[in-house]
């Protein structure tokens, strides 16, 4: 229908305005509860229908924990509203879903022995929450604020966990996610995973720890195949020292089958990322700044590695993969970048540090770019442990040594071929018994050593 708005009159005007009014302020026939405006939410049970509300008093911790119950019995979840909720030893049963507000629903522990736990369940699922642990004392059988195990799903989206005396969160056997989350000010490691079956730990920011970031463990040699990945780790500490067990941005142990890809790590003590008897691990696409010791360790019992696409920017050594001494072997460590090493390191090493890359046994060393390395651009071999290296069509520039290989007695075969040496200061290529140089220049005639192919690499 047309509207003549010129024929409107002031009466009819002050009408239309005055029924406006009314049904402005007449209530609402459908008031939608809290949280019913956010689809995951529909159907929550609301911490207010429990008392268990901000600063409710003594009664908060059994009040919190009813709730938690009866909705995970009705296969609920439940919503805590903004505000703080000081408490302490929740027993999380199976099927419990909490979530908040992000950054306004606050969760502080009071210090009486843990603040989550749970144990030999199907589901728990944690959302939009803020944990903090007030670095209160844990008891002793408390590993850490967060403790689940034998959780069979964790979901962990969107939280922040700070301020815990031990570890921030702690998973032993338990599969899940953990993803999206803020950890920090952890006495131990932000995230310690054990035993995992099927777990991702991917997009969150983990900082400011006092011993690891990521860590990712098993009690035996197993196939584990967590993924980590997309994470910011930043300014991990060794505080309670090592050569090594502390201080490392990702740290994998026992665990076979492990993805480490398209992280951010900085300012770690140690290693960026350290994998300990770890086989048939992907170190791949990573950022590595400012490592302490070496940005990339693969290291002892291990059979299969790739190491590929990182940036290695600033740290003692770049890439290690060692110990064929101790069954460590078969590896591939391509399209790295590496520059701006230092001598300096956290203890005293055998080799000495400001090296770009190491490799030992069974391994290919190809397509790398080393720059500034302050003491060899590559190490192939130590003593007698060199067996089947190939070296090749990598770029090494600023360097005393480019290439520092194993001729001691005992020392296998490596192949180094079609490399780039610029800038060398001793030389390109040198045969070396354990630390010391015993050779010339070998990058034009290897003849000596007969287990050696030496070819067509280019000095400038």
């Amino acid at each position: 229908m047309k509207t003549d708005f010129g024929k409107i009159s002031r009466r009819d005007m002050l009408g239309v305005l005055a029924a406006s009014a009314a049904a402005m302020a007449a209530p609402r026939a459908f008031a939608a509860p809290p949280g019913a405006g956010q689809p995951g939410l529909r159907g929550a049970i609301d911490a207010v229908q429990y008392r268990a509300v901000p600063e409710s008093g003594d009664r908060k911790n059994r009040d919190l924990q009813q709730m938690i119950d009866k909705a995970a019995r009705e296969n609920v979840p439940v919503f805590l509203p903004p505000g703080t909720y000081r408490v302490s030893n929740l027993t999380l049963p199976d099927n419990t879903r909490i979530s908040g507000v992000p950054g306004a629903t606050r969760i502080v522990y009071t210090g009486e022995g843990h603040l989550f736990s749970a144990d030999n369940v199907g589901r728990i699922a944690l959302s939009d929450l803020v944990i903090d642990g007030s670095n209160r004392w844990l008891a002793d059988y408390a590993g850490a604020l967060v403790q689940f195990t034998g959780v069979g799903e964790v979901l962990i989206d969107n939280c922040d966990i700070a301020g815990s005396r031990k570890h921030a969160l702690q998973l032993e056997g338990c599969g899940g996610r953990i993803e999206r989350s803020r950890i920090s000010g952890a006495g131990q490691s932000g995230i310690y995973a054990v035993e995992s079956s099927g777990l991702s730990i991917t997009a969150n920011t983990v900082s400011d720890c006092g011993n690891g970031g990521i860590l990712v463990h098993r009690w035996k040699k197993a196939e584990d195949g967590t993924i980590v990945s997309g994470n910011r780790v930043s300014n991990i500490r060794a505080n309670d020292g090592g050569t090594g067990e502390n201080g490392n941005g990702i740290n994998i142990f026992r665990a076979d089958g492990v993805t480490v890809t398209n992280n951010q790590i900085a300012d770690c003590a140690f290693t960026a990322v350290r994998a300990n008897s770890g086989s048939n691990i992907l170190i791949g696409n990573n950022q590595c700044r400012r490592s302490g010791e070496t940005a990339i360790y693969v290291e002892f019992e291990f059979v299969g590695a790739v190491v590929t696409g990182n940036v290695i920017d600033g740290a003692a050594n770049g890439i290690s993969i060692a110990n064929f001494d101790q069954g460590g072997r078969l590896a591939s460590v391509t399209g790295n970048v590496i520059r701006n090493l230092t001598l300096e390191g956290p203890y005293k090493h055998e080799v000495g540090f400001g090296i770009g890359i190491a490799a030992e046994a069974d391994t290919l060393v190809s397509g790398n770019v080393i720059e500034d390395a302050p003491r060899w651009g590559l190490q192939i071999g130590w003593g007698p442990y060199l067996r089947n290296v190939v070296v090749n069509g990598n770029v090494v520039r600023k360097s005393p040594v480019g290439c520092a290989v194993s001729v001691a007695d005992g020392a296998g075969s490596a192949v180094i071929t079609d490399n780039i040496f610029q800038d060398m200061g001793k030389g390109a290529v040198l045969g070396f018994e354990w630390e010391k140089q015993v050779s010339g220049e070998l990058a034009g005639d290897s003849s000596r050593y007969g287990q050696l192919t030496v070819e067509r690499n280019r000095i400038s």
